[in-house]
């Protein structure tokens, strides 16, 4: 039998190990969350956006523009672009260019926040209806838009910017997706010398890479 030195001894081992062993696995959580959430500064990847708007001024009509961006920095689903678009106008009467630069902080996988019932969650639900098949696949997302557009009221400053869109990223093959989205922004322009507010509806559909 064991003398109480020996037992002592085993005991102090023992405590020991299981130390040891809570050390591990808390490093092991701390490691793993960081590796869910942790703060990027990618620049990328790029995007490239083709669109379609619709306006209310500046005038009231149809186009199409481009619109360029780069993914500015990640922390889990949240990610932040900085955007480029144009427009340009030319007519028989008229010719205009339209310059805006903005920030677009967006919300990857919003709908998983509906992640319950655990026997079937509202998110998977809204995720087979939506997309079908592609369910698993797709990353719909939400997200802001706030900065500046050229020219500003009174062709000065640059005009005020701000917004909102809703949209969905199909990743096709590595380092490349497909993106669809909707976006509605209102903005101050200068238009042919007049100075007003616009709404636009713009639909964009493009490719990140």
């Amino acid at each position: 039998m064991p003398s109480t030195e020996a037992l002592r001894t085993i005991r102090r081992v023992f405590a020991r190990c299981l130390t040891t062993a809570a050390s591990v696995v808390v490093l092991s959580a701390a490691n793993t969350a960081a590796q869910e959430a942790v703060l990027e500064f990618p620049i990328r990847p790029f995007n490239v956006d083709v669109m379609l708007r619709q306006q209310t001024f500046a005038p009231d009509d149809r186009e199409i523009g481009v619109q360029l961006g780069i993914t500015a920095l990640r922390y889990g689903n949240v990610e932040v672009r900085t955007i480029y678009q144009f427009f340009s106008i030319h007519t028989q009467e008229f010719h205009t260019d339209q310059h805006s630069l903005f920030l677009n902080p967006r919300w990857n996988n919003f709908i998983d926040i509906l992640d319950f019932p655990k026997h079937k969650p509202i998110s998977r639900i809204i995720r087979h209806v939506l997309f079908g098949p592609l369910e698993d696949r797709a990353v719909p997302y939400v997200g802001m838009l706030a900065g500046g557009v050229l020219p500003g009221p009174g062709n000065r400053a640059p005009g005020h910017l701000i917004g909102g869109q809703v949209g969905v990223r199909f990743p096709v093959a590595q380092s490349l997706s497909v993106d669809i989205s909707v976006q509605y922004s209102q903005y101050g322009v200068d238009f042919r010398g007049d100075a007003g507010q616009a709404q636009q509806w713009v639909f964009l559909t493009g490719v990140r890479f």
